[in-house]
């Protein structure tokens, strides 16, 4: 999935709509949404905001384009992902109207949005630095969709993981990194690696740190500056046989790691003396496993699971509730919206009203009678017979954003507790029906059984 560059409106912006919600690219408009406004009067009310605001900016709105590889989504799908990236890029602060196009070879979607916000009236930015969040955005909901990432300037759609890997390969660091992963394994000391390397073309400068040149390379390269992994100290431990510093899965503040499944590890298989380190860490972790399920009172399989089990549905409750708050923010806000353009414009629909030339004043009003008129009928929609002061929808409005981030906090303790949870039953699976380590097995079994 490649996106384009937001780019500001070059047509008028009722043209720009108009091309991106033709029923002949849109599947008869069915693949046509909208957020903030409505797609037949969108132009109206991107200006109507523009109006009150005092940080304009030159632009009315601005134009993204999504696309997919051929053949690789549907375009219901590639709609529900456009909405998602719109949703998240665009905060729920700025009118948009999303299409997806299936009239190309391949689908894409065109998102244009208000440049002025309707919340706070402030101008969006577009630069270099809203261009690469916009781009992770798009990178990550890809990859939760299970499809590629197509990287720009190129046909073939490449994984995100491929797309930096061939970036990486470019650089000296990477090839070096490289040329010391291939020769640790046939080395015998680091005197040995660092002689293979010459061999190669590399040029050695010892000081206080070991630095390396490859040809043509401007500038030395220090082994520190490659990574945990290629420091002097952990290159001879690695032609040691000992592990890679960075693969070390770390303790942190006392929590149970999961077993290292040893029998199935390539790098265990290969190393002797990873596959030591990993037995002792394995006596490790089955301990801290047993000693945080004694503390915690669970002595058996079922108390175990029982307990994952009420952990996974507080996070299905915690997740329900805090959609459920942010769509009444949604809400809120576009009613708090339609309530403002209400009260605007309600001294000029009255004047329409009373006119004896409707004709005439709609003519030189039409824009506003649209815009009160759409309002009406949405808060019609929501049931008010009395409109609340704007002080009363920002207390709800403030009480909803305390609670959002309640459960927010919540949640991600939930989810910490779940992953911790789900280790711990990882590991008493391993220890009951296919122990890494006997005694700690046969320990727990008496403990349990």
């Amino acid at each position: 999935m490649a996106v384009t560059k937001t780019h500001p409106i070059k047509s008028t912006l009722k043209a720009a709509i108009d091309y991106i919600c033709n029923p002949d690219k849109t599947d008869g408009k069915l693949l046509v949404s909208s957020f903030g406004c409505t797609a037949e009067t969108a132009d109206i009310e991107f200006a109507w905001t523009r109006r009150h605001s005092i940080d304009k900016g030159t632009h009315l709105g601005r134009h993204l384009i999504q696309a997919f590889e051929p053949g690789e989504v549907s375009a219901e799908e590639a709609h529900e992902i456009g909405m998602q990236l719109a949703k998240e890029i665009l905060g729920g602060k700025y009118e948009f109207v999303l299409t997806t196009h299936i009239d190309k070879g391949h689908i894409h979607n065109h998102l244009i949005f208000n440049a002025v916000s309707f919340i706070d009236h402030k101008h969006y930015h577009s630069n270099k630095r809203s261009y690469h969040e916009i781009r992770r955005a798009s990178d990550r909901l890809c990859k939760e969709h299970g499809l590629s990432v197509i990287v720009p300037g190129q046909n073939k759609g490449k994984s995100y993981i491929e797309h930096q890997a061939a970036q990486n390969g470019t650089s000296y660091k990477a090839k070096l990194k490289a040329a010391i992963d291939r020769l640790i394994p046939v080395s015998s000391s680091l005197e040995d690696l660092l002689a293979r390397l010459q061999r190669e073309g590399y040029e050695i400068k010892r000081g206080k740190h070991i630095s390396v040149r490859a040809p043509n390379q401007e500038r030395f390269t220090r082994l520190k500056t490659l990574g945990a992994d290629y420091t002097e100290e952990a290159v001879v431990s690695r032609i040691a046989g000992g592990p890679r510093p960075s693969r070390q899965p770390r303790q942190r503040n006392g929590k149970v790691s999961l077993l290292i499944d040893i029998q199935n590890n390539i790098k265990a298989q290969q190393s002797a003396g990873y596959q030591r380190w990993a037995t002792i860490e394995n006596l490790k972790r089955a301990a801290a496993t047993i000693n945080f399920l004694t503390e915690h009172g669970i002595g058996s399989y079922e108390e175990l699971a029982e307990q994952c089990d009420a952990i996974a549905a507080a996070s299905i409750r915690t997740r329900e509730s805090l959609r459920d708050t942010e769509q009444q923010i949604t809400d809120l806000t576009l009613l708090g919206k339609q309530i403002d353009t209400y009260r605007k414009l309600k001294p000029i629909y009255d004047r329409y009203k009373t006119s004896k030339d409707k004709e005439k004043f709609l003519r030189g009003f039409e824009s506003e009678i649209i815009l009160f008129e759409a309002a009406a009928r949405e808060i019609k929609k929501a049931g008010l017979t009395k409109l609340p002061s704007a002080e009363k929808l920002k207390a709800e409005l403030d009480g909803l954003a305390a609670r959002k981030t309640s459960l927010q906090t919540e949640l991600r303790k939930i989810q910490r507790e779940e992953k911790e949870y789900d280790t711990l039953r990882q590991n008493v699976d391993i220890l009951i029906t296919g122990p890494t380590e006997p005694k700690p097995a046969k320990q727990y079994r008496q403990n349990i059984e």
